[in-house]
Order: C-alpha cells, then sequence, then structure tokens
C-alpha cells in the first residue's frame, strides 16, 4: 500500500498599496489632493516555497550590499533600515528593483489583487452619510472589507491554509483579520458547497522576517504604478505570475466592477500566456 499524501498548504502574504485614508483630522476631504492616493489596493501572493524565496532574496541583498556600486545609496546604508534591512519598491532604487524582479520571476508565485478607488468610495460615503446620520467612515472599515473580497474568490483547495499579513502601523489587527477570512471562507463554502481547507493559520509579520511580504509588496507597487501614474510596464513584467485583479469601481456598460486575468489582461495589448 502506497503511504498516504502529506498534507498540502497554501502559503498566502497579504499587503497593500496606498491608504484608506478620505479625510483628514478635521473632516476634511483629501481625495484629489496633492499626497493622497487615488486608489486602495490589497494583494495576496500565493508562494509555493517561502523558505526558498526568502534565502535567495536575502542572498541577493547580500551581493548588493557587497556591491561597490551601491555604497553610497542612501537606502543601501544600514542606519536607514530601508534596502539593507529589507526590499521595499517604493524606497530601493531602479537597478535594486529590476534585480529583485529577476529573482521573483524565477519563482512558482501567484499574485491576485483587489482594487479600490477613493473617488468612488468617497461617493459611497456620501450617500451613506445622506442616508445614516451616525454613519462616520473608518480606514479599518474598507480594510476588512477588502480582505473578505479578496479571499472569497476562488483559491486552489487545500488541506491547510497558512495567511501572513503585513503589521499595519503599531496596531495588532490579528482579530479582526481572522473574521474577515472567516466570512470570506463562509461565504466560499455558502457559494460552492465546499470548504477549501480544513485548517486556517493567520500571523501578522514584517518584511525583515518574511520574504513572502518583500514579494507581493512588489507586486502590489507595480499594480499601484499602473492605476497611479498610467505606468503599465511594471505590472506588464509581472503579469505572468498574476492570477486576477478585481477593480471594483471600474464601470464597463451598465457593470461596476471588473475582473482582470489571463483571459482578460489588464493593459490593452498585453500579452496572454497559455
Amino acid at each position: 500500500m502506497n503511504p498516504p499524501d502529506p498534507p498540502s498548504t497554501l502559503h498566502f502574504f497579504v499587503d497593500e498599496a496606498g491608504d484608506p485614508t478620505l479625510f483628514d483630522a478635521k473632516g476634511r476631504i483629501l481625495v484629489g489632493q496633492e499626497g493622497c492616493s487615488k486608489t486602495f489596493i490589497l494583494g495576496k501572493l500565493d508562494v509555493e516555497d517561502p523558505a526558498a524565496l526568502h534565502a535567495a532574496l536575502a542572498q541577493l541583498r547580500a551581493d548588493l550590499l557587497a556591491d561597490p556600486y551601491f555604497k553610497r545609496v542612501p537606502s543601501m546604508q544600514a542606519e536607514r533600515g530601508k534596502t539593507a534591512r529589507a526590499f521595499h519598491a517604493k524606497d530601493d532604487v531602479p537597478e535594486v528593483r529590476r534585480e529583485v524582479f529577476r529573482v521573483l520571476m524565477r519563482f512558482d508565485l501567484r499574485f491576485y489583487g483587489v482594487v479600490r478607488h477613493k473617488a468612488a468610495l468617497l461617493d459611497y460615503v456620501r450617500q451613506r452619510n445622506d442616508r445614516e446620520a451616525g454613519y462616520r467612515y473608518r480606514g479599518d472599515e474598507l480594510y476588512d472589507t477588502l480582505v473578505e473580497e479578496l479571499f472569497r474568490r476562488y483559491h486552489p483547495l487545500t488541506d491547510r491554509l497558512e495567511i501572513c499579513f503585513a503589521t499595519r502601523g503599531n496596531k495588532s489587527r490579528t482579530h479582526a483579520f481572522r473574521s474577515a477570512i472567516e466570512k470570506a471562507e463562509t461565504r466560499f463554502e455558502s457559494q460552492y458547497g465546499i470548504r477549501r481547507s480544513a485548517a486556517v493559520a493567520i500571523v501578522a509579520s514584517t518584511p525583515p522576517q518574511k520574504a513572502g511580504l518583500q514579494a507581493v509588496d512588489y507586486f502590489l507597487w507595480a499594480l499601484q504604478r499602473h492605476y497611479e501614474r498610467g505606468e503599465s510596464r511594471y505590472i506588464e513584467l509581472v503579469w505572468d505570475k498574476v492570477v486576477e485583479i478585481e477593480d471594483l469601481d471600474h464601470i464597463e456598460g451598465r457593470r461596476k466592477g471588473v475582473l482582470y486575468n489571463k483571459r482578460r489582461p489588464l493593459i490593452v495589448g498585453q500579452e496572454v500566456s497559455e
């Protein structure tokens, strides 16, 4: 008799791009002003071998730090706590980004993203304020809603699901994150009549501790550049690793919400791999 197959495990790393802020401390609208992102994006990255990815990015960082070419780059200085500590696309210089993307493209990765446009979100908040005098928008509300949306959609079935999400500031929101995941699992089970995994483990961590968080940051940065600046070459570069992007506010015809995937690329003319 053949031994049973070992339990299967999916490793997801979750982070965000942009911020959920709509108003300043005095309630004034920030949307549309300089310094306020146009979108808020949440993404998850399925990493087949987190340990191997961690080792590869650690080796790359050591190699780059030892390269005289980068010795005077501010973000590479240990005291700055940036690239010298972990890769972060916003802080890394272009030459470093290119090398990180080269490493990421060698690995078995699958990216999923969900996008909200702040202008549309602001309209929703105004309409709800008109209906409910006591309603007050909170950024955590948006984050939790997008976590549920991100995980309610299909992903491969597995015995165990391990989810690592990036801590947000100094707040520990593991309980709220777990609640959103449980809602997503319940919605999936109700819709398809099957539970995707017997066990779900959720932890909060930081990019220096988990290279998977460095990797998902790069995918999110690439997607954010497309939405914020119309600069699409980065998301095109990694498109082979993208499973789907759900744009909740884009309107086509009379339908609100568009799903981009291999059959329907995000960029017109983007190559589609079969």
